[in-house]
């Protein structure tokens, strides 16, 4: 259990959360392992089978107190909240500022940028003796790339059109040196760019799962703190697109996702054999591979980080939670802007 932000976070299945006097009181096994003043909380979010007392989901009801039920993957599942909501107060600030949020997309922007370039500058620390000289350089070159856009995506004057601009200008030139982050030898898993629907290589087959996971997490993310998943500001909104997912996925991309695919193929936990591969040119992961691979997934969340506005310990795992919590704040007027998460 923690509390982050008024919210708690039961990530443990085995729990019994129930109402002690005017107390939220989390037992497992019997034992009672954290309690928190209920005038203190605004939600509860419940990874996995926890039990919940009735007593404890009425007095949450009565109180305004939103309790949030994920199941173990982080899916959303259910959201139990009383007659009284500001999510229509939010929503509506969210409709209202979809086509003009350009300080949001701004901070969204900076977000995934300076992610590329950390996770750059993470294996120029780590690998850079022994690379060749000629990727070094092309591995230096894009970080300075990707620098200048940090300096130039902070000009005031910037349309959310020219954001996109710059935001697809650092992904050209991220990926444009990915293959340089393979450690690997073997010619299948060599870098030739971003292919989907179906993905042609193994490495573009673990990103998009990847990608699939972390998309799934944010718009649970989003739902989780009553934000309308498909109402986005730096993607447009499309029919069945969860556009506001993806704009929370834009800063985790290069950390949490292609940081775990190539920590697969570089320590060789992820091999060529692992995947199917199809007479159409399509490349997927076996069944006991994906197994594998979301279990790597499931570990790498568990890991903790100090999140960078919060200045708190946080597991991985719950930093979309955290993200959407601050939009929402931000959203409501209560932050003057939406802070991104920096990976570092």
């Amino acid at each position: 259990m923690k509390k982050l932000l008024n919210t708690v976070y039961v990530t443990s299945p085995e729990a019994l959360l129930r109402k002690d006097g005017e107390n939220l009181k989390a037992e497992i096994e019997g034992n009672e392992k954290a309690r928190f003043p209920l005038h203190m909380l605004n939600s509860i979010i419940v990874f996995g089978p926890a039990l919940l007392t009735p007593a404890l989901i009425s007095d949450c009801a009565e109180k305004g107190i939103t309790i949030t039920l994920l199941n173990r993957f982080g899916k959303f599942k259910a959201r139990i909240e009383g007659p009284v909501s500001g999510n229509v107060l939010l929503r509506r600030s969210q409709y209202d500022l979809a086509n003009s949020a350009t300080e949001i997309v701004r901070s969204i922007v900076i977000g995934k940028v300076a992610n590329q370039r950390s996770v750059i500058r993470r294996h120029i620390r780590d690998y850079g003796d022994d690379m060749e000289q000629s990727n070094y350089s092309e591995l230096e070159t894009s970080s300075k790339e990707l620098n200048a856009l940090l300096r130039t995506v902070q000009k005031p004057s910037l349309s959310i059109d020219q954001l996109r601009g710059i935001e697809g200008k650092a992904a050209e030139s991220y990926f444009g040196v990915f293959d340089h982050l393979i450690r690997s030898k073997s010619e299948m898993f060599r870098w030739k760019g971003r292919s989907r629907r179906p993905p042609l290589d193994p490495i573009n087959a673990l990103l998009s799962l990847f990608y699939v996971i972390l998309t799934h997490e944010c718009r649970s993310a989003c739902e989780a703190v009553g934000l309308d998943p498909a109402v986005g500001f730096l993607h447009k909104v499309r029919p069945g697109r969860p556009s506001l997912a993806l704009d929370l996925v834009e800063e985790f991309r290069a950390p949490f996702a292609d940081r775990l695919a190539l920590t697969l193929i570089n320590r060789g936990q992820i091999r060529s054999n692992d995947f199917h591969y199809k007479e159409s040119g399509a490349v997927l992961l076996k069944d006991n591979s994906r197994q594998k691979v979301l279990d790597a997934w499931q570990e790498r969340k568990k890991r903790t980080r100090i999140h960078p506005f919060l200045n708190e310990r946080t597991p991985i795992g719950l930093t979309p939670f955290i993200q959407a919590q601050l939009l929402a704040r931000h959203l409501r007027g209560d932050l003057d802007c939406y802070p991104p998460w920096f990976w570092n």
